[in-house]
């Protein structure tokens, strides 16, 4: 089975996550959205609503597993049998560190990265924007899958 790993926060999870997702879909027979969890980084939702939201935003699509795991993002993938990891990518700098990343990730463990740029129109959304506007009390509505009822 051609397994991805998407890993990240997604705190919360973004019309720009969204995205990736889906638009890497067709391409493997199944998507791990994996949650990480960071005991030292505070999060604005716990990892336990984090996952609840994006298998709700999931359900009916069989390809879709989420997970939460803690460490390596690369023993996850061992864990989970994807040789693959998905990263987005939005800006120049990104890029630089996502490739710098990914040369780290293929050395230690064969997990190669696919890089998917960001769509322009999602490109100034991030989860860390979304969070802030949230907490001055600006509907962030957009900013979040349809399907998504929480945050």
């Amino acid at each position: 089975m051609n397994t991805i790993l998407f890993p990240g926060s997604f705190d919360p999870f973004t019309v720009g996550h969204q995205s990736l997702v889906d638009r890497v879909l067709p391409l493997f027979d199944r998507v791990v959205i994996a949650v990480g969890v960071n005991s030292g980084k505070r999060s604005g939702d716990s990892a336990g609503n984090r996952i609840a939201e994006i298998e709700r935003l999931y359900a009916g699509e069989p390809k879709v597993r989420v997970i939460s795991y803690e460490g390596l993002t690369v023993d996850a993938c061992r864990r989970e049998g994807a040789h693959w990891m998905l990263r987005g990518v939005r800006s120049a700098i990104d890029f630089e560190y996502e490739r710098n990343l990914a040369d780290i990730n293929r050395r230690i463990s064969g997990v190669e990265t696919m890089l998917l740029f960001t769509l322009p129109e999602y490109a100034a959304v991030s989860s860390s924007v979304v969070r802030e506007l949230c907490s001055y009390g600006y509907d962030v509505g957009e900013f979040l899958p349809k399907k998504q009822t929480h945050f």
